[in-house]
């Protein structure tokens, strides 16, 4: 099997339900109503092992939700933080036949990439009843891959956030702008106050993956989008090229980047955090999804809402509102009691309602009440989702196929990484990312 672009029809499918169903009257049906009891099946003695991205904050909130399955189970959960790159962790596990029971996939390709080897267990027969009881038929698609049901989509990213330091917004004088060139002239004012405007982490590359695919949805538009998506234009098409240029206006001037270029490649996603909310403040500005509210309440000593907030990503050349999204998906790759045990539990509001209650979390699960969001920066989030509406995208780079969209230092990871490091070089960036995309979908047909 290769991966084919109707696992990113249902992810954009998924998105633009999961917005509806959160515009919906939550009064009508609440978490309580749909909740499972706070029992479970009595698995004593029994360990889980679950595999995810997740580091620091996050993976303290998810070990939170962790602890409400032992609580009503008995079982003992081991967390393994797997880096960025989870496909590239997970791969030897299985060759060598002790893989986690549980993983939380980032990306449909990636969870496409490992149904079609043969490595996840279905999980219709105790699971699907929940994901059809708990959320919209475009979960259960992007959960699927040729029909048949591989996982719970277990948390929604709403990724056209730009976070930024309220203090240093003041001292500038300056207000969230609405538009890009208004965002290039509050940076330049940023900037002369002494504080670099931009907090960047290039991590691994999904950061700047993320970067430009906002950039491309309103430069291009949705339609374009899709076609890039589908690679129906190359990557060579002078609409890649356009947002590229774009983009260089936030990479092109070191000196507005905290700790320079060089800095930026060095440092991490919750660094590019940490440091925006460091003593003095070294970065205003940071773009990135929802779950940065996660890690600022829990690596920094700021407030969301009152030291930190964020704006919609801004408007390019009078864009529409738009949204690029995307989610993390719970797969079965050891079928054991305690695993299909887990893998229920995250299909529930109960599960749910733990990390939203922590904040930087969105739930796809239609079941959720509005008010298990105790962070009213996640309400205002999830309402952008929702304002959207068909102008919601899923994440480019995770429709892709793994070798192209998700593998650390290569693809889209790699190249816009070396972007980074000379932003002037559009052409031969487009080239390469063309030329990396064609050898990946040879791959996977």
């Amino acid at each position: 099997m290769r991966w084919t672009w109707k696992t990113g029809l249902a992810a954009v499918a998924a998105l633009v339900l999961l917005a509806a169903a959160c515009s919906g009257d939550s009064s009508s049906s609440t978490a309580t109503d749909t909740a499972t009891t706070s029992s479970g099946p009595d698995l004593s003695g029994q360990t889980v092992d679950v595999a995810a991205t997740w580091t620091s904050a996050e993976q303290r909130n998810f070990e939170q939700v962790l602890s409400l399955f032992e609580e009503q189970t008995g079982a003992t959960t081991h967390f393994v933080s797997t880096g960025d790159d989870i496909a590239a962790y997970l791969g030897p596990k299985i060759e060598g036949g002790k893989p986690p029971d549980v993983a939380i996939l980032p990306q449909p390709g990636v969870l496409a990439s490992f149904a079609g080897q043969g490595d996840l267990t279905s999980i219709e027969d105790f699971a699907g009843d929940l994901v059809d009881e708990n959320y919209g038929p475009g979960a259960r698609e992007v959960g699927s891959v040729d029909g048949t049901l591989y996982a719970v989509w277990f948390r929604a990213a709403q990724k056209s956030t730009v976070w930024y330091n309220t203090h240093v917004f003041d001292d500038a004088g300056v207000e969230p702008p609405a538009t890009w060139d208004e965002l290039v002239s509050t940076a330049h004012t940023i900037s002369d106050s002494g504080v670099p405007p931009y907090s960047i982490g290039v991590d691994v590359g999904w950061p700047m993956s993320d970067l430009f695919e906002n950039i491309y949805l309103r430069t291009a538009g949705a339609d374009m989008y899709d076609k890039l998506a589908k690679h129906e234009i190359p990557w060579t098409d002078q609409s890649v090229k356009d947002a590229l240029s774009k983009m260089a206006d936030v990479l092109g001037n070191s000196d507005e980047i905290a700790g320079g270029t060089e800095g930026a490649l060095q440092t991490d996603f919750n660094g590019s955090v940490d440091q925006m909310f460091a003593d003095p403040p070294a970065g205003a500005m940071l773009f990135e999804g929802n779950f940065v509210a996660g890690v600022i309440t829990g690596e920094t000593k700021a407030k969301v809402g009152t030291d930190a907030d964020f704006f919609d990503f801004p408007s390019i050349d009078g864009s529409p509102p738009a949204v690029m999204g995307g989610g993390d998906l719970a797969v079965l790759l050891d079928d054991t009691p305690a695993g299909e045990a887990l893998i229920q539990f995250l299909a529930t509001p109960e599960a749910a309602e733990v990390w939203a209650g922590l904040g930087g979390y969105i739930s796809p699960n239609k079941n959720v009440d509005i008010s298990a969001y105790t962070d009213p920066v996640d309400q205002r989030v999830a309402q952008a989702l929702i304002d959207a509406g068909d102008s919601v995208r899923y994440d480019m780079s995770d429709l892709q196929p793994t070798a192209f969209g998700a593998t650390t230092g290569q693809g889209i990871w790699g190249i816009l990484t070396d972007f980074v490091s000379d932003p002037s070089d559009v052409d031969g960036t487009a080239q390469k990312l063309e030329a990396a995309a064609k050898a990946a979908y040879k791959q996977e047909g």
